[in-house]
């Protein structure tokens, strides 16, 4: 026995320094992880995607506990048991021995009718339960979904065929096309080139340069803009009331008929007719307006277009301004900077940097960025618009350069390790053989690091795209009227506030008046900004194993 125990100490022992445990450990720890990670993508994309997939319509026949009956039209939004007692007040019967109810949540929409989306629906209270196939979903510019039956279909103030309604719609998509081309691009720019000939002419004021002639010049134009305004104006009026005359007549489920314009039509669809296949095509649409479309309705519907748009430009806007200044420190440190107490100073405060939390930076970026160098460049460069503000206030800009000093440190830690990688011998090499110390920089040492180069950028790129809190304060709204980028010069405004996917998801998740009909769209943002890192993330590699196959040569 004792021999037996100790031969069995002896190959624990002998287990233990072969340093096996330590592999299978570690292994079991990178299982853990990738399963937690696909448990959480599987998740996002499961609550997400459901969204879009077109739902069936049903409609409820019930009566509750004190004999009233009602019809509920809907589409079921969820379902859950609730223990028996908490409806003991109530008269609804049990089977023996029962101890749970089941209800479901039911999305009903109608909101000039009712005051909520949602409402929940007992089991035992539903007498009969069907999926009609003439049904309808209207999706509406405001108000939400309309659930409910077709009446009637007024065309030009005329009752016309049902069969008549797809034409009815693209007709109305053609007329709203006009109307948001006139009021975003026509009326949008002469809105713009007045406000810039204000105050153009409030500059000359200011210098003292107003003459009789450019105030004559000045007010012509203005002039001229503002006719050609009126007859825009004239034009979209006239578009509206084409628009106003084709009306939708609907039954919903309480019998109550509504009339609803058009205009505020986005889409009718007959969910409980669809095919398998036409629901994917519904399902693939539905995505793409999702990624097209502006927010409508507090941002709890519609899609995210200008929150994409503001989440990749001020990624990339960070990229451009922390890699150059992260290689040059990293270059100073490593190729330059002495071994003294300064240096040591210098990567002591670089390591510190990494890890002062993020609204930290946010505060920093509100009061220097904004306040300190914006509100002097308005005082130099834009007087004539003070006291409102065009670069002393929160913006695109300063977001990009508080986000590029905040992931300044990853690039610099990163570009110096890829230096330091590199064999003294080489740089020996290149000096022997008559290259300047620059030289050798840009030729040599710079291509060979230029993968861990890299790897500072797509780290840099990763933490940026996901981090809110500073953002909140330098320059990322609710809903952006104008996104940073349009045909008005100088086309690119960087002073212009901006949308941001990571806190579309905050305001939706946690500031919606209306939290059921909101829970979907967090998920599905969430997915949208994941996959939009992976992207940036993906592309930033790729650059990377190309770089590297390239001086791979090079470097042995």
């Amino acid at each position: 026995m004792m021999k037996n125990s100790n031969k069995e100490q002896h190959n624990m022992n002998t287990w233990f320094k072969s340093g096996s445990p330590w592999i299978w450990l570690s292994a079991g720890g990178v299982s853990i992880s990738l399963i937690s990670v696909l448990g959480l993508l599987w998740l996002i994309a499961s609550r997400g995607l459901s969204y879009f997939w077109p739902a069936d319509i049903y409609e409820f026949k019930s009566i509750n506990d004190k004999g009233v009956h009602g019809t509920v039209i809907g589409e079921i939004y969820d379902r859950e048991f609730i223990p028996a007692s908490q409806l003991a007040h109530t008269d609804i019967k049990l089977k023996p021995g029962q101890e749970t109810i089941e209800r479901l949540l039911v999305k009903t929409g109608n909101r000039e009718l009712v005051s909520l989306d949602f409402r929940w629906l007992l089991v035992p209270e539903i007498q009969t339960t069907t999926t009609p196939e003439d049904v309808v979903v209207i999706e509406r510019r405001k108000n939400g979904n309309f659930y409910g039956y077709i009446e009637s279909v007024i065309m030009d103030g005329q009752v016309v065929e049902l069969s008549r309604l797809p034409e009815l719609l693209e007709r109305v998509d053609e007329f709203q096309d006009e109307i948001d081309t006139l009021q975003s691009s026509h009326i949008g720019a002469i809105n713009y080139k007045i406000e810039r000939l204000r105050l153009k002419e409030r500059k000359y004021t200011l210098d003292n340069e107003l003459t009789a002639e450019k105030a004559n010049e000045l007010s012509g134009e203005v002039a001229s803009l503002e006719a050609e305004y009126q007859l825009l104006e004239a034009e979209l009026m006239d578009l509206r009331k084409k628009i106003a005359r084709d009306q939708l007549v609907v039954r919903a489920m309480d019998g109550q008929k509504i009339t609803i314009n058009f205009e505020y039509i986005l889409k009718v669809t007959y969910n409980n007719q669809l095919s398998f296949i036409d629901k994917f095509i519904t399902f693939l649409q539905q995505i793409g307006a999702f990624l097209s479309d502006d927010p409508r309705e507090a941002n709890t519907e519609g899609g995210v277009f200008p929150a994409i748009f503001g989440t990749v430009l001020m990624v990339l806007l960070m990229t451009v301004i922390v890699s150059p200044f992260g290689v040059i420190a990293a270059i100073y440190l490593h190729e330059y900077a002495g071994k003294n107490a300064l240096t040591k100073l210098l990567r002591i405060a670089v390591i510190n940097l990494a890890g002062v939390p993020s609204i930290v930076y946010g505060v920093f970026g509100l009061g220097f960025f904004v306040y300190m160098v914006g509100g002097s460049l308005d005082q130099l460069f834009y007087p004539e618009t003070l006291p409102s503000p065009t670069f002393g206030t929160p913006g695109v800009l300063w977001s990009a350069i508080t986000l590029a000093i905040l992931t300044l440190p990853v690039v610099i830690v990163s570009t110096e390790e890829g230096l330091a990688r590199i064999p003294s011998a080489m740089r020996h090499g290149s000096l022997a053989l008559g290259a300047t110390k620059v030289e050798t920089l840009w030729r040599i040492i710079l291509p060979i690091a230029s993968p861990a180069i890299m790897t500072g950028i797509i780290l840099a790129i990763a933490r940026a795209a996901g981090e809110v809190a500073p953002l909140m304060l330098v320059g990322v709204v609710k809903m952006a009227p104008n996104l940073p980028l349009d045909g008005n010069f100088p086309y690119l405004h960087l002073d212009r506030k901006f949308m941001h996917l990571g806190f579309h998801i905050y305001d939706v998740g946690f500031q919606s008046p209306n939290v059921e009909a909101a829970r979907p769209l967090v998920y599905a943002t969430a997915l949208l900004l994941v996959t939009i890192i992976v992207s940036l993330n993906m592309t930033a590699v790729s650059v990377r194993n190309k770089l590297r196959e390239k001086y791979r040569m090079l470097e042995h």
